[in-house]
């Protein structure tokens, strides 16, 4: 298995993802946990409730997609942590090596395909 074709793979979804998470929001720097940040607002205050509930509703789908960009970026921190430490490209379940396949499609992979809904 080529270990650094992968990495290389990791590092830049790392990137991508780093940029995606700054697009929406900011790095609390105690809880290292990223937060959703408001888009900018376009009107004066004198907003009614229709842009009240429009700002309401973009921070609750940027607070979503946070969630999810965030899980994803703890996902390839793991596996850049499994290159280091040889652990890579073996099943968390099993112990056995995860299909190269598998790998390919998906670089943080932490499980074989028998046991990815676990």
């Amino acid at each position: 298995m080529n270990t650094d074709m992968h990495k290389t793979k990791l590092e830049e979804e790392k990137t991508l993802l780093k940029s995606e998470l700054k697009a929406l929001g900011v790095l609390d720097t105690e809880t290292n946990d990223w937060e959703a940040t408001p888009e900018e607002q376009t009107s004066g205050p004198e907003s009614d409730d229709n842009d009240l509930a429009d700002r309401f509703e973009d921070f609750e789908d940027r607070s979503a997609k946070i969630d999810e960009l965030q899980s994803r970026l703890k996902a390839v921190d793991a596996a850049l942590v499994r290159t280091e430490d040889g652990s890579y490209g073996i099943c968390r379940i099993s112990g056995e090596p995860i299909e190269a396949d598998r790998l390919e499609a998906n670089p943080a992979a932490d499980t074989c395909i028998a046991h990815k809904d676990l």
